[in-house]
């Protein structure tokens, strides 16, 4: 099992890399050109020529790839443009910030859509889960900002103004000071994962109680809810675990529009502000976060797919 660990890390390492080009490309791309942007459009072109110097815009790509490479291994993601302080200064507090949203939506959904997908296994075909399946069908084919504006309208807005509408955080307070701030992008989050993992759990769960194993454990004389913690759930978890992963996954990047639908102050309002700024070290910090936090997650996914389900384990260590 270590070894197998140790080689799913090896290719999470070289993604990571591989993520690293991609990143720089892409902002090496963006329109414009930063010295311009920050100084504007009136600047001389000796004031242009000193920022380019200033911000190493003048040196060769492979050289400004490999610093900023070097400099990742050492905690250093470069100078904001638009601060001119240290980037990690600049994202510590947005960081905290989506990382509260993002362990809530997980800590909620998860186990919310695991319920509700073994409980609708149990009882297909009846009514609760026609109702179930139904109601998740339709809020999955939602993008997420709909939802955003819908639970804006009935709790904030329009009809029960319970809740605030946007993050309203003083300057030096943290957002979760004011916990009722938190619940509009939570919920927003939680209903957009939820569905998937819902679904994806009631199809696994039904081919492992119809399975051979399942009906020789209920011969057997065992109660059901044996048969369901210590047969059923093992060989379920693990398919399911893979879809947790890609939808927890997606949180980090669905954040974005979440806390840009909420004024929400994490990384990916920092994100929208940096490319509307055109500051090239912060969008290439967040979306580097973003895409190892991608790969974390998956990484994990796959060894608790393994060490959940007996089935993969044994193939895993062939």
């Amino acid at each position: 099992m270590t070894r197998l660990i140790l080689k799913r890390l090896l290719v999470s390492l070289v993604v990571l890399w591989l993520v690293t080009l991609l990143v720089f490309v892409a902002t090496l791309l963006l329109p414009g050109d930063p010295a311009r942007a920050i100084l504007g459009q009136q600047a001389t072109p000796e004031r242009i020529a000193a920022l380019q110097h200033q911000l190493h815009l003048d040196e060769p790509v492979w050289q400004r790839y490999l610093s900023w490479l070097g400099g990742l291994f050492t905690g250093d993601l470069g100078t904001s443009t638009s601060t001119q302080g240290p980037v990690t200064t600049l994202l510590a507090d947005r960081v905290s910030a989506s990382l509260v949203l993002l362990v809530l939506a997980a800590v909620i959904a998860t186990p919310l859509g695991l319920a509700f997908g073994t409980w609708t296994a149990m009882r297909r075909g009846r009514a609760g889960d026609q109702v179930v399946s139904g109601v998740s069908l339709v809020i999955a084919a939602l993008p997420e900002f709909v939802i955003g504006v819908a639970l804006i309208v009935l709790f904030a807005t329009t009809v029960f103004r319970v809740l605030p509408s946007v993050t309203l955080t003083p300057p030096g307070e943290a957002v979760w000071a004011q916990p009722s701030q938190l619940v509009l992008p939570v919920l927003t989050l939680v209903l957009v994962v939820t569905p998937y993992i819902t679904r994806m759990m009631r199809a696994t769960m039904g081919e492992v109680l119809d399975s051979g194993y399942v009906e020789m454990a209920r011969l057997k004389g065992m109660r059901e809810r044996t048969v369901l913690l210590r047969h059923a759930l093992p060989h379920a978890v693990g398919p399911v675990a893979q879809v947790v992963a890609i939808q927890l996954a997606w949180l980090a990047g669905g954040v974005v529009v979440v806390e840009f639908l909420f004024r929400y102050p994490g990384i990916g309002q920092a994100l929208i502000d940096a490319v509307g700024k055109r500051d090239v070290a912060v969008v290439q910090a967040v979306t580097l976060l973003i895409a190892a936090v991608y790969i974390v997650v998956n990484l994990l996914a796959d060894v608790i797919g393994i060490l959940a389900d007996p089935q993969l384990r044994t193939e895993a260590l062939r």
